[in-house]
């Protein structure tokens, strides 16, 4: 499994400001309704670092963010078959990486991103993982996922 994720956000609704305000935290990562996506956040651990992406306006990497609490049910669901993760601020990028930048680095051509790129949780390998921050000025993870290898 993963250690490395991305997830979206659309800014109007829920954007990296808004998450960074919850401080240590962290907020219900809830809404979310495609079972793959939900899948992937029941593989998440404790301590996994996502990107946080600002989805419809922006298309951006904007952020770093960390798994706060593992998957439960999604207070927002009154049909009890959705769950979420709780998210906190890690660290913003030095600067934000547009999709259109993603699409056009070949070492992110099998990147999920590219290539189901409606998936709202969606896993990143450790080598995307590393480009995506070195493209946006961060020289890598801010820390070692809790089950990095």
């Amino acid at each position: 499994m993963p250690a490395y994720w991305l997830m979206k956000s659309e800014p109007d609704v829920f954007s990296w400001e808004m998450l960074k305000s919850r401080g240590k935290k962290g907020e219900v990562w809830d809404g979310v309704r495609n079972f793959q996506a939900r899948n992937n956040m029941r593989a998440m651990q404790l301590g996994d670092l996502a990107f946080f992406y600002h989805s419809n306006e922006g298309k951006e990497v904007v952020g770093i963010m960390e798994v706060a609490k593992l998957v439960h049910p999604d207070p927002k669901d009154d049909t009890g078959k959705w769950e979420c993760v709780d998210m906190r601020a890690v660290e913003v990028l030095p600067r934000p990486v547009t999709l259109v930048e993603i699409k056009d680095n070949p070492k992110l051509a099998k990147m999920v991103l590219v290539n189901n790129s409606r998936l709202s949780v969606q896993p990143v390998t450790a080598a995307e993982w590393a480009e995506v921050c070195r493209m946006g000025g961060h020289s890598g993870s801010p820390k070692k996922p809790a089950r990095a290898k």
